[in-house]
Protein backbone atom coordinates (compact mmCIF):
# COMPACT_ATOMS: atom_id res chain seq x y z
CA UNK A 1 0.00 0.00 0.00
CA UNK A 2 3.12 2.52 0.72
CA UNK A 3 4.55 2.12 -2.50
CA UNK A 4 1.16 2.53 -4.48
CA UNK A 5 1.40 6.37 -6.00
CA UNK A 6 -1.26 8.83 -5.39
CA UNK A 7 -2.31 11.27 -8.44
CA UNK A 8 -3.97 13.70 -9.16
CA UNK A 9 -7.21 12.95 -12.04
CA UNK A 10 -7.38 15.77 -14.13
CA UNK A 11 -11.02 14.84 -15.40
CA UNK A 12 -12.71 13.92 -11.92
CA UNK A 13 -10.13 16.84 -10.33
CA UNK A 14 -9.88 13.74 -7.71
CA UNK A 15 -6.84 12.01 -6.01
CA UNK A 16 -6.90 8.97 -7.02
CA UNK A 17 -4.55 5.77 -5.45
CA UNK A 18 -2.48 3.98 -8.36
CA UNK A 19 -3.80 0.78 -9.08
CA UNK A 20 -2.89 -3.35 -8.84
CA UNK A 21 -1.01 -4.43 -12.14
CA UNK A 22 -2.73 -7.04 -13.79
CA UNK A 23 -0.49 -9.61 -15.20
CA UNK A 24 -1.61 -12.28 -17.97
CA UNK A 25 -2.82 -15.35 -16.25
CA UNK A 26 -2.24 -18.11 -18.04
CA UNK A 27 -4.39 -21.49 -18.28
CA UNK A 28 -4.52 -24.36 -19.52
CA UNK A 29 -7.97 -25.30 -20.38
CA UNK A 30 -10.35 -22.17 -21.96
CA UNK A 31 -12.55 -20.18 -19.98
CA UNK A 32 -15.41 -19.52 -22.03
CA UNK A 33 -18.13 -18.15 -18.76
CA UNK A 34 -20.26 -21.53 -19.32
CA UNK A 35 -22.19 -20.33 -16.18
CA UNK A 36 -22.83 -16.91 -18.76
CA UNK A 37 -22.71 -18.61 -22.13
CA UNK A 38 -24.28 -21.96 -21.92
CA UNK A 39 -24.87 -22.80 -25.53
CA UNK A 40 -28.26 -25.07 -24.99
CA UNK A 41 -29.40 -21.80 -23.26
CA UNK A 42 -29.82 -18.22 -23.46
CA UNK A 43 -26.98 -16.15 -22.27
CA UNK A 44 -27.55 -14.76 -18.72
CA UNK A 45 -27.01 -11.22 -17.79
CA UNK A 46 -25.33 -11.80 -13.96
CA UNK A 47 -24.63 -8.74 -11.64
CA UNK A 48 -22.30 -8.29 -8.61
CA UNK A 49 -23.55 -4.64 -8.70
CA UNK A 50 -19.90 -3.22 -8.90
CA UNK A 51 -20.53 0.26 -10.33
CA UNK A 52 -18.21 2.54 -12.20
CA UNK A 53 -18.65 6.11 -12.79
CA UNK A 54 -19.41 8.20 -15.83
CA UNK A 55 -16.27 9.63 -17.65
CA UNK A 56 -17.55 11.53 -20.28
CA UNK A 57 -14.93 12.67 -22.47
CA UNK A 58 -14.38 16.59 -23.34
CA UNK A 59 -14.92 15.38 -27.14
CA UNK A 60 -16.38 12.47 -28.60
CA UNK A 61 -17.25 11.10 -32.08
CA UNK A 62 -18.21 8.67 -34.34
CA UNK A 63 -16.09 6.46 -37.18
CA UNK A 64 -17.44 4.47 -39.93
CA UNK A 65 -16.94 1.03 -41.38
CA UNK A 66 -19.95 1.25 -44.10
CA UNK A 67 -17.20 -0.37 -46.31
CA UNK A 68 -15.75 -3.03 -44.21
CA UNK A 69 -18.16 -4.40 -41.90
CA UNK A 70 -20.81 -2.65 -43.65
CA UNK A 71 -19.45 -4.30 -47.14
CA UNK A 72 -19.71 -7.84 -45.73
CA UNK A 73 -23.38 -8.67 -45.75
CA UNK A 74 -24.11 -7.10 -48.43
CA UNK A 75 -23.41 -7.27 -52.43
CA UNK A 76 -19.76 -5.40 -52.93
CA UNK A 77 -20.19 -1.75 -53.56
CA UNK A 78 -18.48 -0.70 -56.70
CA UNK A 79 -15.44 1.53 -56.59
CA UNK A 80 -18.24 5.02 -58.09
CA UNK A 81 -20.73 3.78 -55.18
CA UNK A 82 -17.71 4.13 -52.38
CA UNK A 83 -16.77 7.50 -53.45
CA UNK A 84 -20.34 8.90 -53.60
CA UNK A 85 -21.06 7.48 -50.02
CA UNK A 86 -17.64 9.09 -48.69
CA UNK A 87 -19.13 11.96 -50.09
CA UNK A 88 -21.99 12.24 -48.31
CA UNK A 89 -20.28 11.02 -45.31
CA UNK A 90 -18.31 13.49 -45.42
CA UNK A 91 -20.90 16.33 -46.00
CA UNK A 92 -22.78 15.04 -43.05
CA UNK A 93 -19.68 15.02 -40.19
CA UNK A 94 -19.73 18.93 -41.29
CA UNK A 95 -17.15 21.22 -40.65
CA UNK A 96 -15.79 19.84 -37.38
CA UNK A 97 -15.14 16.41 -38.92
CA UNK A 98 -17.58 14.79 -35.70
CA UNK A 99 -17.06 11.70 -38.26
CA UNK A 100 -13.57 11.29 -37.89
CA UNK A 101 -12.78 8.39 -39.66
CA UNK A 102 -14.43 5.69 -42.13
CA UNK A 103 -11.87 2.27 -42.80
CA UNK A 104 -11.81 0.46 -46.12
CA UNK A 105 -10.95 -2.84 -47.81
CA UNK A 106 -7.40 -3.28 -49.91
CA UNK A 107 -7.38 -6.36 -50.92
CA UNK A 108 -8.94 -6.13 -54.17
CA UNK A 109 -8.03 -3.58 -57.18
CA UNK A 110 -11.87 -2.18 -57.09
CA UNK A 111 -10.55 -1.39 -53.14
CA UNK A 112 -7.91 0.28 -53.76
CA UNK A 113 -9.21 2.52 -55.94
CA UNK A 114 -11.74 3.44 -53.87
CA UNK A 115 -9.45 4.44 -51.67
CA UNK A 116 -7.75 6.39 -54.04
CA UNK A 117 -10.27 8.24 -55.16
CA UNK A 118 -11.58 9.15 -51.94
CA UNK A 119 -7.78 10.37 -50.90
CA UNK A 120 -8.05 12.71 -54.15
CA UNK A 121 -10.84 14.57 -52.82
CA UNK A 122 -8.22 15.73 -49.86
CA UNK A 123 -10.63 16.01 -46.96
CA UNK A 124 -9.38 15.81 -43.82
CA UNK A 125 -12.68 14.16 -42.43
CA UNK A 126 -13.39 11.23 -42.55
CA UNK A 127 -9.74 10.21 -42.66
CA UNK A 128 -9.52 7.22 -44.68
CA UNK A 129 -7.95 4.18 -42.83
CA UNK A 130 -7.71 0.58 -43.68
CA UNK A 131 -8.52 -3.05 -42.62
CA UNK A 132 -6.07 -5.89 -43.90
CA UNK A 133 -4.74 -8.71 -43.01
CA UNK A 134 -1.86 -8.81 -40.36
CA UNK A 135 1.33 -9.45 -41.80
CA UNK A 136 4.17 -6.74 -43.26
CA UNK A 137 3.20 -7.46 -46.87
CA UNK A 138 -0.14 -5.73 -46.05
CA UNK A 139 1.22 -3.02 -43.80
CA UNK A 140 3.84 -2.09 -46.34
CA UNK A 141 0.57 -1.64 -48.70
CA UNK A 142 -0.88 0.41 -46.54
CA UNK A 143 2.15 2.64 -46.21
CA UNK A 144 2.72 2.72 -50.06
CA UNK A 145 -1.19 3.91 -50.40
CA UNK A 146 -0.05 6.73 -47.90
CA UNK A 147 -2.37 5.68 -45.14
CA UNK A 148 -1.06 7.00 -41.43
CA UNK A 149 -3.69 3.99 -39.21
CA UNK A 150 -4.87 0.78 -40.17
CA UNK A 151 -6.71 -1.97 -38.40
CA UNK A 152 -5.40 -5.32 -37.07
CA UNK A 153 -7.50 -8.04 -35.91
CA UNK A 154 -6.62 -9.23 -32.32
CA UNK A 155 -9.32 -11.99 -31.43
CA UNK A 156 -9.31 -11.90 -27.58
CA UNK A 157 -11.84 -14.34 -26.01
CA UNK A 158 -10.74 -18.19 -25.11
CA UNK A 159 -13.15 -19.20 -27.84
CA UNK A 160 -11.07 -17.83 -30.62
CA UNK A 161 -7.64 -17.65 -28.75
CA UNK A 162 -8.22 -21.85 -28.25
CA UNK A 163 -10.49 -23.18 -30.41
CA UNK A 164 -9.35 -20.88 -33.51
CA UNK A 165 -6.36 -19.99 -33.46
CA UNK A 166 -5.35 -23.19 -31.29
CA UNK A 167 -3.22 -21.49 -28.90
CA UNK A 168 -2.50 -20.60 -25.50
CA UNK A 169 -3.06 -16.97 -23.73
CA UNK A 170 0.86 -16.27 -23.78
CA UNK A 171 1.24 -17.37 -26.97
CA UNK A 172 -1.74 -15.67 -28.36
CA UNK A 173 -0.45 -12.40 -26.72
CA UNK A 174 3.21 -12.91 -28.08
CA UNK A 175 2.20 -13.30 -31.99
CA UNK A 176 -0.19 -9.98 -31.39
CA UNK A 177 2.49 -8.21 -29.85
CA UNK A 178 4.86 -8.96 -32.93
CA UNK A 179 2.12 -8.02 -35.56
CA UNK A 180 1.44 -4.73 -33.83
CA UNK A 181 5.08 -4.37 -33.39
CA UNK A 182 5.95 -4.83 -37.55
CA UNK A 183 3.52 -2.59 -38.01
CA UNK A 184 4.72 0.38 -35.85
CA UNK A 185 8.13 -0.32 -37.91
CA UNK A 186 6.42 0.86 -40.92
CA UNK A 187 5.38 4.02 -39.20
CA UNK A 188 1.25 3.34 -39.58
CA UNK A 189 -0.97 3.75 -36.34
CA UNK A 190 -2.13 0.06 -35.18
CA UNK A 191 -5.86 -0.27 -34.51
CA UNK A 192 -6.17 -2.87 -32.65
CA UNK A 193 -9.66 -4.97 -32.67
CA UNK A 194 -10.61 -6.93 -29.68
CA UNK A 195 -12.28 -9.26 -31.47
CA UNK A 196 -15.28 -11.03 -28.99
CA UNK A 197 -13.85 -8.60 -26.26
CA UNK A 198 -17.50 -9.48 -24.06
CA UNK A 199 -16.68 -13.12 -24.17
CA UNK A 200 -13.08 -12.41 -22.74
CA UNK A 201 -11.33 -13.10 -19.73
CA UNK A 202 -10.85 -8.85 -19.26
CA UNK A 203 -8.38 -8.92 -16.41
CA UNK A 204 -6.66 -12.65 -17.23
CA UNK A 205 -5.93 -11.68 -20.72
CA UNK A 206 -7.62 -8.28 -22.13
CA UNK A 207 -5.92 -5.76 -19.24
CA UNK A 208 -2.66 -7.05 -19.91
CA UNK A 209 -2.68 -7.38 -22.84
CA UNK A 210 -3.56 -3.41 -23.39
CA UNK A 211 -0.64 -2.74 -20.82
CA UNK A 212 1.72 -3.86 -23.18
CA UNK A 213 -0.03 -2.21 -25.86
CA UNK A 214 0.71 0.68 -23.88
CA UNK A 215 4.18 0.21 -23.51
CA UNK A 216 4.92 -0.60 -27.50
CA UNK A 217 3.26 3.49 -28.04
CA UNK A 218 5.27 4.47 -25.46
CA UNK A 219 8.43 2.64 -27.14
CA UNK A 220 7.49 4.07 -30.65
CA UNK A 221 5.77 7.18 -29.72
CA UNK A 222 2.97 6.26 -32.04
CA UNK A 223 -0.65 5.73 -31.09
CA UNK A 224 -2.19 2.49 -30.68
CA UNK A 225 -5.83 2.59 -30.61
CA UNK A 226 -7.97 -0.25 -28.97
CA UNK A 227 -11.10 -0.95 -30.41
CA UNK A 228 -13.88 -2.72 -28.07
CA UNK A 229 -15.47 -4.84 -30.48
CA UNK A 230 -18.78 -6.30 -29.20
CA UNK A 231 -18.56 -8.95 -31.92
CA UNK A 232 -21.92 -11.05 -30.68
CA UNK A 233 -23.61 -8.12 -29.23
CA UNK A 234 -23.64 -9.97 -26.09
CA UNK A 235 -22.72 -6.37 -24.33
CA UNK A 236 -25.27 -4.90 -21.99
CA UNK A 237 -25.17 -1.14 -20.57
CA UNK A 238 -26.61 -2.04 -17.12
CA UNK A 239 -25.11 -0.50 -13.72
CA UNK A 240 -24.05 -3.69 -12.00
CA UNK A 241 -23.68 -6.26 -14.39
CA UNK A 242 -20.91 -8.63 -14.43
CA UNK A 243 -17.62 -8.09 -16.85
CA UNK A 244 -17.11 -9.63 -19.69
CA UNK A 245 -20.50 -8.84 -20.70
CA UNK A 246 -20.75 -5.03 -18.88
CA UNK A 247 -19.80 -2.39 -21.25
CA UNK A 248 -19.23 0.38 -18.65
CA UNK A 249 -16.80 -2.29 -16.63
CA UNK A 250 -14.64 -2.49 -20.19
CA UNK A 251 -14.23 0.69 -20.77
CA UNK A 252 -13.27 1.36 -16.67
CA UNK A 253 -11.05 -1.51 -16.73
CA UNK A 254 -9.00 0.28 -20.31
CA UNK A 255 -8.76 3.53 -18.89
CA UNK A 256 -7.61 3.22 -15.39
CA UNK A 257 -6.16 -0.52 -15.22
CA UNK A 258 -4.64 -0.23 -18.71
CA UNK A 259 -3.62 3.20 -18.74
CA UNK A 260 -5.24 3.52 -22.17
CA UNK A 261 -6.48 7.13 -22.66
CA UNK A 262 -10.33 7.79 -23.93
CA UNK A 263 -9.10 8.88 -27.32
CA UNK A 264 -7.53 6.06 -28.33
CA UNK A 265 -10.55 3.89 -26.86
CA UNK A 266 -13.24 3.12 -29.45
CA UNK A 267 -16.72 0.88 -29.62
CA UNK A 268 -17.68 -1.24 -32.37
CA UNK A 269 -21.20 -3.08 -31.37
CA UNK A 270 -23.54 -5.68 -32.94
CA UNK A 271 -27.13 -5.61 -32.35
CA UNK A 272 -27.52 -9.18 -32.11
CA UNK A 273 -29.39 -8.59 -28.87
CA UNK A 274 -31.06 -5.16 -29.99
CA UNK A 275 -28.33 -3.25 -27.86
CA UNK A 276 -26.17 -1.97 -30.31
CA UNK A 277 -26.90 1.67 -30.20
CA UNK A 278 -27.24 1.68 -26.31
CA UNK A 279 -23.27 -0.45 -25.80
CA UNK A 280 -22.33 2.64 -28.18
CA UNK A 281 -24.12 5.78 -26.20
CA UNK A 282 -22.82 3.50 -22.96
CA UNK A 283 -19.30 3.56 -24.21
CA UNK A 284 -19.14 7.40 -24.73
CA UNK A 285 -20.79 7.86 -21.00
CA UNK A 286 -18.03 5.87 -19.64
CA UNK A 287 -15.12 7.41 -21.43
CA UNK A 288 -14.66 6.07 -25.04
CA UNK A 289 -14.65 8.83 -27.34
CA UNK A 290 -15.22 7.11 -30.57
CA UNK A 291 -18.04 4.34 -31.52
CA UNK A 292 -17.98 2.77 -34.68
CA UNK A 293 -21.05 2.19 -37.24
CA UNK A 294 -22.34 1.98 -40.19
CA UNK A 295 -25.18 3.26 -42.43
CA UNK A 296 -28.21 2.11 -41.56
CA UNK A 297 -26.45 -0.65 -39.68
CA UNK A 298 -25.54 -2.55 -42.45
CA UNK A 299 -23.38 -5.34 -41.47
CA UNK A 300 -22.72 -9.55 -40.45
CA UNK A 301 -25.54 -10.92 -38.69
CA UNK A 302 -28.14 -8.45 -37.23
CA UNK A 303 -25.93 -5.10 -38.41
CA UNK A 304 -23.92 -2.63 -36.30
CA UNK A 305 -24.60 0.28 -34.70
CA UNK A 306 -26.53 2.55 -37.26
CA UNK A 307 -24.07 6.06 -38.28
CA UNK A 308 -27.49 7.70 -38.26
CA UNK A 309 -29.14 6.98 -34.76
CA UNK A 310 -25.37 7.96 -33.39
CA UNK A 311 -25.75 11.32 -34.81
CA UNK A 312 -29.27 11.94 -32.80
CA UNK A 313 -27.35 10.02 -30.04
CA UNK A 314 -24.62 12.86 -30.22
CA UNK A 315 -27.24 15.75 -30.35
CA UNK A 316 -29.30 14.07 -27.13
CA UNK A 317 -26.01 14.07 -25.40
CA UNK A 318 -24.48 17.43 -26.67
CA UNK A 319 -27.16 19.52 -26.95
CA UNK A 320 -26.07 20.81 -30.39
CA UNK A 321 -25.33 18.63 -33.75
CA UNK A 322 -21.73 20.83 -34.17
CA UNK A 323 -22.52 21.02 -37.51
CA UNK A 324 -23.25 17.72 -39.01
CA UNK A 325 -25.86 17.63 -41.76
CA UNK A 326 -29.01 15.38 -40.73
CA UNK A 327 -30.57 16.28 -43.79
CA UNK A 328 -27.91 14.30 -45.62
CA UNK A 329 -28.91 11.41 -43.76
CA UNK A 330 -32.25 11.07 -46.32
CA UNK A 331 -30.22 12.18 -49.05
CA UNK A 332 -28.46 8.53 -48.44
CA UNK A 333 -31.44 6.80 -47.59
CA UNK A 334 -32.82 7.98 -51.09
CA UNK A 335 -29.34 7.19 -52.76
CA UNK A 336 -29.32 3.92 -50.79
CA UNK A 337 -32.69 2.96 -52.31
CA UNK A 338 -32.65 4.24 -55.69
CA UNK A 339 -29.39 3.66 -56.93
CA UNK A 340 -28.47 0.52 -54.62
CA UNK A 341 -31.69 -1.48 -55.01
CA UNK A 342 -31.48 -1.77 -50.47
CA UNK A 343 -34.58 -1.95 -48.61
CA UNK A 344 -34.98 0.30 -46.05
CA UNK A 345 -37.66 -1.41 -43.32
CA UNK A 346 -40.17 0.94 -43.24
CA UNK A 347 -40.31 1.44 -39.41
CA UNK A 348 -36.58 2.24 -39.26
CA UNK A 349 -36.27 5.22 -36.82
CA UNK A 350 -34.91 8.67 -39.32
CA UNK A 351 -34.91 7.17 -42.41
CA UNK A 352 -37.70 4.48 -43.09
CA UNK A 353 -40.77 5.64 -44.97
CA UNK A 354 -42.93 5.15 -42.31
CA UNK A 355 -40.95 6.80 -39.36
CA UNK A 356 -43.08 9.69 -38.85
CA UNK A 357 -46.32 9.09 -40.53
CA UNK A 358 -49.20 8.98 -38.47
CA UNK A 359 -51.87 6.32 -39.15
CA UNK A 360 -54.21 6.14 -35.76
CA UNK A 361 -57.39 8.78 -36.45
CA UNK A 362 -57.02 10.09 -33.34
CA UNK A 363 -53.16 10.80 -33.83
CA UNK A 364 -53.93 12.30 -37.12
CA UNK A 365 -56.42 14.64 -35.73
CA UNK A 366 -53.96 16.02 -33.32
CA UNK A 367 -51.30 16.05 -36.03
CA UNK A 368 -53.18 18.43 -38.27
CA UNK A 369 -53.54 20.69 -35.78
CA UNK A 370 -50.01 20.88 -34.38
CA UNK A 371 -47.49 18.58 -35.01
CA UNK A 372 -45.62 18.96 -32.07
CA UNK A 373 -47.88 16.35 -30.99
CA UNK A 374 -46.89 13.75 -32.37
CA UNK A 375 -43.55 14.44 -33.98
CA UNK A 376 -40.52 13.61 -32.50
CA UNK A 377 -38.84 16.61 -33.59
CA UNK A 378 -39.00 19.31 -36.30
CA UNK A 379 -38.29 16.27 -38.82
CA UNK A 380 -38.65 18.54 -41.87
CA UNK A 381 -35.97 20.63 -40.09
CA UNK A 382 -33.34 18.08 -39.83
CA UNK A 383 -34.55 15.56 -42.39
CA UNK A 384 -36.24 17.41 -45.21
CA UNK A 385 -39.27 15.01 -44.36
CA UNK A 386 -42.10 16.54 -42.45
CA UNK A 387 -44.62 14.49 -40.77
CA UNK A 388 -47.06 12.26 -42.83
CA UNK A 389 -50.65 11.80 -41.80
CA UNK A 390 -52.07 8.39 -43.59
CA UNK A 391 -54.77 8.83 -45.20
CA UNK A 392 -58.52 6.71 -44.15
CA UNK A 393 -61.88 7.23 -43.90
CA UNK A 394 -60.90 9.48 -40.84
CA UNK A 395 -58.62 11.98 -42.88
CA UNK A 396 -61.26 14.49 -44.13
CA UNK A 397 -60.69 16.20 -47.57
CA UNK A 398 -57.94 18.46 -45.44
CA UNK A 399 -56.46 15.50 -43.99
CA UNK A 400 -55.98 14.43 -47.97
CA UNK A 401 -54.70 17.48 -49.07
CA UNK A 402 -52.07 17.61 -46.39
CA UNK A 403 -51.08 14.29 -47.36
CA UNK A 404 -50.64 15.45 -51.19
CA UNK A 405 -48.35 18.44 -49.51
CA UNK A 406 -46.10 16.79 -47.45
CA UNK A 407 -45.46 13.38 -49.74
CA UNK A 408 -45.01 15.37 -52.96
CA UNK A 409 -42.58 18.54 -51.09
CA UNK A 410 -45.34 21.21 -52.45
CA UNK A 411 -44.11 24.57 -51.37
CA UNK A 412 -46.04 28.03 -51.39
CA UNK A 413 -48.08 28.47 -55.05
CA UNK A 414 -47.75 24.97 -55.58
CA UNK A 415 -49.42 23.57 -52.50
CA UNK A 416 -52.99 21.87 -53.33
CA UNK A 417 -56.26 23.04 -51.28
CA UNK A 418 -59.21 21.64 -49.94
CA UNK A 419 -61.37 22.89 -53.43
CA UNK A 420 -58.58 21.78 -55.41
CA UNK A 421 -59.70 19.44 -58.34
CA UNK A 422 -57.69 16.95 -57.88
CA UNK A 423 -58.16 16.83 -53.55
CA UNK A 424 -61.82 16.74 -54.80
CA UNK A 425 -61.43 14.01 -56.99
CA UNK A 426 -59.16 11.76 -54.61
CA UNK A 427 -61.22 12.56 -51.53
CA UNK A 428 -64.32 10.63 -53.33
CA UNK A 429 -62.52 8.06 -54.64
CA UNK A 430 -61.09 7.56 -50.93
CA UNK A 431 -65.09 7.58 -49.71
CA UNK A 432 -65.92 4.71 -51.95
CA UNK A 433 -63.27 2.46 -50.49
CA UNK A 434 -64.55 2.78 -47.58
CA UNK A 435 -68.07 2.55 -48.02
CA UNK A 436 -67.01 -1.14 -49.91
CA UNK A 437 -66.11 -2.02 -46.31
CA UNK A 438 -62.55 -1.24 -46.62
CA UNK A 439 -60.78 -1.21 -42.63
CA UNK A 440 -57.31 -0.28 -43.25
CA UNK A 441 -55.50 2.26 -44.15
CA UNK A 442 -54.39 3.26 -47.61
CA UNK A 443 -50.84 2.75 -48.69
CA UNK A 444 -48.56 5.11 -50.29
CA UNK A 445 -48.48 3.02 -53.39
CA UNK A 446 -52.17 2.90 -53.74
CA UNK A 447 -52.39 6.89 -53.39
CA UNK A 448 -49.96 7.67 -55.95
CA UNK A 449 -51.08 5.37 -58.39
CA UNK A 450 -54.70 6.95 -57.94
CA UNK A 451 -53.26 10.56 -57.99
CA UNK A 452 -51.44 9.65 -61.57
CA UNK A 453 -54.40 8.36 -62.79
CA UNK A 454 -56.96 11.61 -62.02
CA UNK A 455 -54.16 13.88 -63.26
CA UNK A 456 -53.93 12.18 -66.10
CA UNK A 457 -58.08 11.95 -66.79
CA UNK A 458 -58.30 15.36 -65.91
CA UNK A 459 -55.34 16.62 -67.67
CA UNK A 460 -54.01 18.00 -64.44
CA UNK A 461 -50.36 19.33 -64.71
CA UNK A 462 -49.16 17.24 -62.01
Amino acid sequence: MENRKVYLNHHTNLLELEEHMYPLVDVDTPNVFRNLFHYDEIPKIAFNDRIVPHHMPDEIWITDTTFRDGQQSRAPYTSEQIVTIYDYLHRLGGPKGKIRQSEFFLYSKKDRDAVYKCLEKGYEFPEVTSWIRANKKDFELVKEIGLKETGILVSCSDYHIFYKLKMKRSEAMKHYLSIVRECLETGIRPRCHLEDITRSDIYGFVIPFCVELMKLMNEYQIPIKIRVCDTMGYGVNYPGAVIPRSIPGIIYGLMVHAGVPSELIEFHGHNDFYKAVNNSTTSWLYGACGVNCSMFGIGERTGNTPLEAMVFEYAQLRGTLDGMDTRVITELAEYYEKELGYHIPPATPFVGKNFNVTRAGIHADGLLKNEEIYNVFDTAKFLDRPPLVSVSNTSGIAGIAHWINTYYKLKGDAQVTKESPLVVELKKWVDVQYDEGRVTVLTDHELVDKINEISETMKIDF
